[in-house]
């Protein structure tokens, strides 16, 4: 077995090889492009206090649910990943990952870590149990480097833009400190009023009553309640933000009479949760009315059953891995915020899904007529080659290239956000030479179009909407 980590140039391209030059020509135009990342879960704190990371395992394998949940499924516990307690220290974590390296074969997360690996931290060794320890130390060694922060990756990883996603309730005082030392432009925040949308989560009137105190309102009723979220968004948006992100188990965005969600915001206030569904969906549609008005770009991420294993939840919290897609429809559900703004010139919504069967049936038609409308990246259990493939083929031929937002990265893990930038780049290099040797594109038509799709697109999706 192989035991030297080394990249191939043509990774991810076509096997065949006329397209495959193709694609590397076309590849090569995108490659140093600097990286536009409208959505991503990187913590503004850590870009704001700008501190040395931990230590290999905090950064690579704990935090990154798609490491962790490929463990579990093979029985390794998650106090041995470092969630949990008794939780492993960090050099048994980082053993454990490098002695399950196998597990990641065919993966995105093998790409990824190779890449993070070769090129962050200059590895040239294969993770495995004999290696484990060599490489802990090697990676610490970069991480202790004072050149190795936080701000420095932004120049180093290329990165123009990084959105952050913070809570509606957020006081945003990182991205004021990062404002403060010459950052407001480069670190943004998004809107994430997920916490208090949804009344049938358990903490939900605790984060409506912190919601009334940062905004200075009280959201004692509904009327407070929508005056108080009107006043968090213009706080996003004098701080930079450029878009909202909700997550949502179902698409539905059927508008409640204003009696009526008064009156389920006032029982759900008092603990009773009936109508809470019909509450979350409603308020989609009042959040597509507020970035009508206020001009924030409106993602929608829905489709995903949070927190499967309920026991998992209560002893490990959220997003550790215990999250599963859904089957989603879209046509029937988003048809009344169509209604009312999908031919607004202030609105733009941006559609992502989990269920890639909806892509050429639902979401490539929609995109493909209304003005407001682009289709996200493949997201999350999406992102990888081949899935990355099939979102091009069943959707290209209905919505084009450009009612698409481009690539976002979606990650915690930072160190990987060139990865995976970098992987989108190529399959779409490989879909767009497929294209040139079929003759349905001119070569100069695919190199000036995966530059559309690599820099370009993702600004103009993301641009604040003028109201």
């Amino acid at each position: 077995m192989a035991t030297t980590l080394t990249l191939h140039p043509d990774r991810a391209l076509p096997a065949d090889p006329t397209v495959r030059a193709l694609a590397r020509t076309l590849y090569a135009q995108t490659a140093s492009l600097p990286l536009v990342g409208m959505h991503g879960h990187v913590e503004a704190q850590a870009l704001a206090d700008d501190a040395p990371f931990g230590d290999p395992a905090s950064l690579l394998v704990t935090p990154d649910h798609y490491v962790t949940r490929m463990l579990y499924s093979q029985g390794v516990a998650p106090h041995r990943l470092g969630v949990g307690e008794p939780a492993a220290g960090p050099r048994d974590i980082w053993r454990t990952f490098c002695e399950h390296w196998h597990l990641f074969r065919g993966t995105p997360s093998r790409y990824w870590l190779e890449h993070e690996l070769v090129e962050v931290f200059g590895v040239t060794t294969v993770p495995s149990a004999q290696t484990a320890d060599t490489l802990y130390d090697q990676i610490a060694a970069v991480l202790d480097d004072p050149a190795f922060r936080p701000r420095t990756l932004l120049d180093r990883f290329h990165i123009e833009l990084i959105a952050t996603t913070d809570a509606a309730t957020s006081p945003l005082d990182h991205h004021a400190k990062l404002a403060a030392d010459g950052f407001g432009e480069r670190v943004v925040p998004t809107f994430r009023p997920d916490a208090v949308t949804h009344p049938a989560r358990s903490s939900w009137a605790a984060d409506v009553a912190e919601l009334g105190r940062v905004a200075g309102v009280d959201t004692g009723d509904y009327a407070g309640y929508l005056e108080a979220l009107r006043r968090r968004r213009a706080a996003f948006v004098e701080a930079g933000a450029l878009a909202t992100d909700h997550g949502h188990l179902s698409a539905d965005t059927t508008p409640l009479n204003p009696d009526e969600a008064a009156r389920i915001y006032r029982d759900a206030r008092n603990g009773a949760t009936a109508g809470a569904d019909a509450f979350s969906g409603h308020m989609l549609h009042v959040m597509a009315g507020m970035s009508a008005q206020d001009g924030l770009v409106m993602q929608l991420h829905p489709g995903v059953l949070r927190d499967h294993h309920r026991a998992a939840a209560a002893a490990y919290g959220p997003d550790r891995g215990w999250d599963i897609p859904v089957g989603t429809e879209f046509t029937r559900s988003l048809r009344p915020l169509l209604d009312d703004f999908g031919m607004h010139p202030g609105f733009r919504l941006i559609l992502f899904t989990v269920d890639e069967t909806s892509y050429s049936r639902e979401l490539a038609p929609l995109a493909g007529v209304y003005p407001s409308v682009r289709l996200g990246a493949p997201w999350w259990f999406l992102d990888s080659p081949h899935a990355m493939r099939r979102f091009r083929e069943a959707a290209t031929e209905t919505a084009g290239f450009y009612n698409t937002s481009g690539f976002v990265d979606d990650t915690r893990a930072y160190a990987s956000i060139p990865a995976r930038h970098d992987l989108s780049r190529r399959i779409d290099a490989g879909y767009l030479a497929t294209l040139v040797a079929e003759h349905r594109l001119s070569e100069e038509e695919a190199a000036q179009t995966a530059v559309d799709l690599a820099y370009h697109l993702p600004k103009l999706a993301y641009a604040r909407r003028s109201a």
